[in-house]
């Protein structure tokens, strides 16, 4: 797949418009949509009519792990027999796909229509890493190419029927969230934060652009919530443990699990294989497993889904 990347040339109209820096399209010389843009979003809104909720996952912090939470969540919903796909949105630090050990390119199938990746009949991802001939090469990119590559993401791959769209982000409030935001307006978003103050201050920053964007704020997640010992199993309140919970009954926002830190979490990653699909239990897993069901029963009695499933 090629990204096509935006015309140098602007109109007068588009120069003056508030979204021309986010905007990702070329425009026509009156400064409306020219036919090839409408097209995509004739595209756009054909494929995201085929999957019925949208979870965006994000935080206004880094290392907080928005990408173990995606893949975790997205692979425990796998399990329970949705048809689920994984969009990698984090354009210029992708992992998604090393975390569930796939390699390679993306491939065309019988029609010459791209396709996501497949990791299991259920499960299949759409990631930067996967376009990219060295996945170690860095992608030197600005707002229009990559508001143009993630609307590509979106209307032109074969996603298919979806019971769920797992979008995976970077940390920050930047142009990769606003072009979520816009291109998919019904998208449910689950918040991410560890427990100590210094992620909980960025936290709130994010929560306050999703209020000032106007969007659907499914729920807080609590990731790295104490520690389990490898050793007696026992809980260590390594990062303090509660912040993220306070932080959700503050802005009156649903808490939907805490995720202890456990090990195992790095074993899973490095052997390319979510924690919820490993065959030994562990806290980690059953905590995981439980977020997946509150944000399954969450989504299917959002008001918001609701109400765009019955347009």
């Amino acid at each position: 797949m090629k990204i096509k990347k935006k015309g140098e040339a602007e109109s007068s109209a588009c120069k003056s418009c508030a979204k021309s820096s986010t905007c990702g399209s070329k425009s026509s010389p009156d400064g409306c949509k020219d036919a090839k843009t409408q097209k995509q979003d004739e595209r756009i809104s054909s494929a995201l009519s085929r999957i019925k909720y949208k979870l965006f996952v994000m935080s206004g912090k880094g290392g907080v792990g928005k990408s173990s939470i995606t893949v975790n969540l997205a692979a425990a919903l796998a399990r329970k027999g949705h048809k689920v796909g994984i969009l990698d949105v984090d354009l210029h630090g992708p992992s998604v796909p090393r975390m569930l050990g796939l390699s390679g390119n993306l491939e065309a199938n019988e029609k010459g229509e791209v396709v996501p990746k497949a990791y299991d009949e259920n499960l299949s991802v759409v990631s930067m890493e996967s376009l990219l001939k060295d996945p170690d090469q860095a992608v030197l990119w600005r707002g229009p190419m990559k508001t143009s590559a993630i609307r590509q993401f979106i209307g032109e791959m074969q996603w298919g029927e979806l019971d769920y769209l797992v979008i995976d982000s970077p940390p920050g409030t930047g142009d990769e969230h606003m072009t979520v935001l816009r291109t998919i307006p019904d998208a449910l978003c689950v918040v991410v934060t560890t427990p100590q103050e210094v992620s909980l201050a960025d936290v709130r920053k994010a929560i306050n652009f999703l209020q000032y964007a106007q969007a659907n704020i499914l729920g807080l997640v609590e990731n790295m919530s104490g520690l389990i010992c490898p050793h007696c199993s026992k809980e260590i309140a390594l990062f303090k443990k509660g912040g993220g919970e306070e932080l959700a009954k503050k802005y009156g926002i649903d808490f939907l699990g805490a995720i202890p830190l456990d090990p195992v979490t790095v074993v899973a990653g490095d052997m390319g294989r979510p924690v919820v699909l490993m065959d030994e239990p562990s806290p980690v897993k059953d905590a995981l497993m439980a977020l997946a069901d509150n944000i399954d029963q969450a989504a299917q009695s959002s008001l918001e889904a609701h109400a765009t499933l019955r347009r």
